[in-house]
This record gives structure tokens, C-alpha cells and sequence, in this order.
């Protein structure tokens, strides 16, 4: 049974006369009524409202980006229309139109349906219940969002997919080689091997090889930004500390913008299953909890954009005391003005040094293991390479859904990086092998067809062994993602990690007057917080905890600025 079947009250709840009047005193304006047929949301619209239906119905279509059409629902009165697009006005997914009789609807923009979300919390619920159940029916039903066509062992259409689905996306896939769809629709535009893989966005437009920002800008996720507008806090990472931190910022009156280079939930994200979070006694896994964290944000009114890369940050000219505001320089020559900064943007994967590594990522060499991996590699042998807590987790979720797993680590064992909850669950499945004292010295393969095996070097014992295994995982740790800091004195440790508080203010260079806070660098109105602090607890939970106590040091900023 679908979701729709199961918890149908709850995606589209019918409000109570009493609720109905409560939710008109935050409309956009007056009821307006229009004639039947008529389209209130066209699909790819920004900015579209959320209709509160009081007479008549609307109906909601979906589209994919061949073209077909179906109905997802007919809004009747007191039904809310809308999903979580409404929230942040990104691109609509879907088509609203008048029904056979017409309707009179409310409307409620963006930031009046935030308001009413804040403003009831009764409503609140509902509504924010409803939102997300329709995006993940969205996910879950298809025949919505995007289509891509192309081969499923191209890097390119694994880059696309893991984009998508990391932050939310509804999307489909054709093969242009096994589906008599997507052959055909590759001799009708008549693509070479080289145009795919090819993604038809909503709205009909088509895209040869995007790229990520291309991808983005397409489906309507990525906000336009005014290069005037300056925000109380700029956050730079989307993992849960920048989330973390946004969403306290936000519910306290703060303006606040969050920039993210790829998406939501950083490396958090990625991870399989988080079983020792606080509250989550049975677990929940890093994608399901950042993308709570993710509406949360906006649903106290941070704006997320996503994928923005911040290339420089320029501190030359602040000033606290007058007002002058830090400049961060974006990609694509933008820029974002902030009175402070929130530097959250965590660490980049490690890379071990493997002469060809490059040729293989995203074709047989992966840093995460999400559910399009997983599809991937399913019933066949695998090698994963790591020790640590993100490795363990991301073994205990292959494990089960492929034929036998390779866990290959330097050192001795998993007891002095890994907790003992996730050591046990490893020893209790029967299709994992541990390889101790190992590790992979050469990769084979080519461009075309991608990995084909490694060599693994056993250091002990001075051997090496060939394996023929097609899918290799690296969970060997992360580098800080500061080098887009080099144009602003923030002072860093060898490795590269922020220093904040005591250490900032021994550190060379300008030391903040409110270098007493923890998180406060050397530079006066920039905090650091998360992964990329220097000393920081590498934890999901110790972010989030550092993402709420920055706020308090930002209100002390702000408040005497």
C-alpha cells in the first residue's frame, strides 16, 4: 500500500471550521475565486503560495519531463494545498488548476504561510506534517520532478543522482541502452554517447552533461540572491552544525543565510544509520535526520542555498563598530553581504594516495554509501576501506544487500576508532571479511568501463593480492574544507582546522575582542563550529550542540555592533 493509502488524513488533513478562521488571519490577502480550468501553479513556478481551499476544489497534477500527466488529488474545502517547495519558494513540482465548478481559495505566500506555521501551533503540526508527507509520496510515486536518461555505471548519472536524492528531489531514470523509453528518446533528439547523460527538467527544458550548479538552477532549487541584502549571520555549510545553527538563529529573529556547495545534511548525510544519537533509540539515518533539521530552517525563515560554492571570504573592510559587513564571494561572480559569519562547512573526504584514484570516482569508488550506491553494487563483492564510526555504520547497511564485503584496515583491529556497538554488529555478519594490517596500493580498470579490482598489500607479511572487485568504498577521514579562507586571517592549526576561543587568541595575527566566547576566531564577528574547529568532538550531536551555542555568542556580536 502507498503512503497516500495508509496516513491519507494526515497528507491532506480537512480543517475545521475553526481552524479555517484562524488560518485566514495570516492569508495573503483577500479569497479570490477563479473559473474552472483556470491554473493558479504552473509546474517550474517560484514563489508559487500554498491555497487554502473554501469553495469548489483544486486539482493537483503531476508532470514529468516527458510530458505525462495524472492527478495527484483533488483539494476540497478546508484543504491546504502545497508541499515543502512552498516553504522557501523554490520551483513548483507540480500543477494546480481550478476544479469543474471552479474555486475560491486564500492564498498564502511564503512568508505568511511561515507565519502561520509559527504563528499556530495546532495548525503548525498539521500543516508541516502534510508538507512532508507529500514530498516523500513526491519521491516515493514518480512521475514527478526530473527524468534522466543515460547509462547507470556512468559517473556522471551517479554524480546526478546522488545530487538529487541527497537533497530531496524527486527524479526518474531512464536507460539509454535497456528502456525502449529512453532508447527511443535518444534517437528522436538524435544525442550522441557523449550528450548523456541528458536531464529533462519539469518545465521541459533539457540539459546535455549538466553540471551540478546546472542541475540546480534547472529544477528550481537554487535561490536568487540579492547581492545587496545584508543578513545578520551567514552560515557556510549545510551539515548539522550550519543547520543547527540556522535554525536557532532563524527562530530568535535573526536574518540568516546558509550556503552549501553540494547539499544538506554534509557528511551526516551520507551516513546509513546514526544509532547513538540522543532520542533515536532505534536510529535514523543521517539523510532522514538532516532533512528535518533542513525544514526546520526554513520553516523559521533561513534561506538555504544550495549548490552555491564559496570561493573567498573578504574581512579586509569589516567592521563591527561601523557596520561595514563581511563580503563572501560566491562562484559565478555573486556575492553575499552578512554582519557575521558561522564557518560550518565541516571537511572534504580524504583521498589515500593512489596514483590513477581519480579515473575510478563515481565508477567503482565512492566516499558514501547512499541508496543509489547501494543499488549499484547489490549481490555482488564489494571492499570498503576505513575504521572508524562512519565506516562501521556504512558496512552495517551494505552488508545485507550484497553478496560478500571486504572491511580492509591499517592498523591492528576496529577497538581504538570504532564504538563497540558497531564492532559487534560486524562481527555478527556472516558475509564480512576483516582484513587487518592491509591496505589498497593500485587500482585497474579504465575510463570506459571503471574499476575492474585493486591490489592490497598486506604490510605484515610484505604480500600483495590481487582482488577483482568492481565497487570500493573510502571511509579513511576528512581534511578541513578551509582553503576558501585564505584571503581572511583566520588563524588555523597544521592540519588546517579553525582555531576558535583561547587558541584563537594565541594565535598569530589579529586576536578578537570576543575571543572569550569558545567559538569566536581570531577575526571579530567570525565563529567557527562543527567538524571544522579545531579540538572539536567529531560527532553528529556535539554539531548540533556547537551550532546552538554560537547563537548566543552571535547575539553578544550583534548586539553591540
Amino acid at each position: 500500500m502507498s503512503l497516500i493509502d495508509t496516513r491519507y488524513s494526515q497528507i491532506f488533513p480537512t480543517l475545521t471550521p475553526t481552524q479555517i478562521a484562524t488560518a485566514l488571519r495570516f492569508a495573503s490577502g483577500p479569497p479570490q475565486r477563479f473559473v474552472p480550468g483556470a491554473v493558479l501553479v504552473s509546474i517550474g513556478e517560484r514563489n508559487a503560495p500554498a491555497f487554502l481551499v473554501l469553495d469548489g476544489a483544486v486539482d493537483i497534477l503531476r508532470h514529468d519531463g516527458t510530458g505525462r500527466e495524472g492527478l495527484i488529488v483533488s483539494h476540497g474545502p478546508g484543504h491546504i494545498s502545497g508541499e515543502l517547495t512552498q516553504l522557501a519558494g523554490r520551483a513548483s513540482l507540480v500543477e494546480a488548476r481550478a476544479g469543474a465548478d471552479g474555486c475560491e481559495v486564500a492564498s498564502f505566500d511564503a512568508a505568511h504561510l511561515r507565519a502561520l506555521l509559527i504563528g499556530s501551533a495546532e495548525l503548525g503540526e498539521i500543516i508541516m506534517r502534510a508538507f512532508i508527507l507529500r514530498r516523500v509520496e513526491l519521491i516515493a510515486g514518480g512521475g514527478v520532478g526530473s527524468v534522466l536518461i543515460g547509462s547507470h555505471s556512468d559517473p556522471d548519472l551517479v554524480r546526478i543522482e546522488g545530487f538529487l536524492s541527497r537533497n530531496g528531489y524527486p527524479y526518474s531514470v531512464l536507460d539509454a541502452h535497456e528502456d525502449v523509453e529512453g532508447r527511443a528518446m535518444v534517437e528522436r533528439l538524435g544525442l550522441a554517447a557523449d550528450d548523456l547523460p541528458l536531464l529533462l527538467c519539469p518545465n521541459g527544458s533539457l540539459l546535455k552533461r549538466p553540471t551540478d550548479i546546472d542541475v540546480g538552477a534547472c529544477i528550481g532549487i537554487t535561490p536568487e540572491l540579492d547581492p545587496e541584502r545584508v543578513y545578520d549571520v551567514a552560515v557556510v555549510g549545510a551539515g548539522p552544525a550550519g543547520l543547527a545553527a540556522a535554525v536557532y538563529a532563524a527562530s530568535e529573529g535573526l536574518s540568516v543565510v546558509v550556503l552549501d556547495s553540494r547539499a544538506f545534511g554534509g557528511q551526516a548525510g551520507a551516513s546509513a544509520r546514526i544509532e547513538n544519537y540522543l532520542g533515536f533509540p532505534t536510529g535514523i539515518s543521517g539523510h532522514a535526520l538532516a532533512a528535518r533539521a533542513f525544514n526546520q530552517a526554513q520553516k523559521f525563515g533561513a534561506e538555504i542555498a544550495i549548490p552555491v560554492t564559496v570561493e573567498a571570504l573578504d574581512c579586509a573592510a569589516a567592521d563591527l563598530r561601523t557596520g561595514v559587513p563581511f563580503q563572501l564571494r560566491l562562484a559565478g561572480e555573486r556575492q553575499v553581504k552578512s554582519r557575521t559569519v558561522v564557518i560550518a562547512c565541516g571537511a572534504r573526504y580524504r583521498r589515500p594516495d593512489i596514483a590513477n584514484l581519480a579515473m575510478f570516482e563515481g565508477a567503482g569508488v565512492s566516499y558514501w554509501a547512499s541508496p543509489v550506491e547501494a543499488k549499484l553494487c547489490e549481490d555482488q563483492e564489494v571492499a570498503l576501506v576505513g575504521a572508524g564510526n562512519s565506516a562501521g555504520q556504512a558496512v552495517a547497511y551494505l552488508a545485507p544487500r550484497v553478496r560478500r564485503l571486504h572491511l580492509i584496515v591499517r592498523g591492528a583491529g576496529l577497538e581504538a576508532s570504532m564504538s563497540r556497538y558497531l564492532i559487534e554488529r560486524i562481527a555478527a555478519l556472516p558475509n564480512v571479511v576483516l582484513h587487518r594490517g592491509c591496505e589498497v596500493t593500485a587500482l585497474a580498470g579504465d575510463a570506459a568501463s571503471g574499476l575492474a579490482g585493486f591490489d592490497l598489500r598486506d604490510n605484515a607479511a610484505g604480500t600483495t593480492t590481487s582482488m577483482d572487485i568492481r565497487h570500493l568504498f573510502l571511509f579513511i577521514g576528512a581534511d578541513p574544507n578551509t582553503a576558501w579562507l585564505s584571503d581572511c586571517p583566520v588563524a588555523r592549526d597544521p592540519g588546517g582546522f579553525v582555531r576558535t576561543g583561547a587558541m584563537a587568541a594565541d594565535s598569530p595575527g589579529p586576536v578578537s575582542a570576543h575571543a572569550a566566547s569558545p567559538l569566536q576566531t581570531s577575526v571579530p564577528g567570525v565563529f567557527a563550529i562543527g567538524d571544522v574547529r579545531s579540538g572539536s568532538t567529531k560527532r553528529v550531536a556535539a554539531a548540533v550542540g556547537e551550532g546552538a551555542q554560537v547563537v548566543a555568542a552571535l547575539h553578544g556580536v550583534l548586539a553591540t555592533s
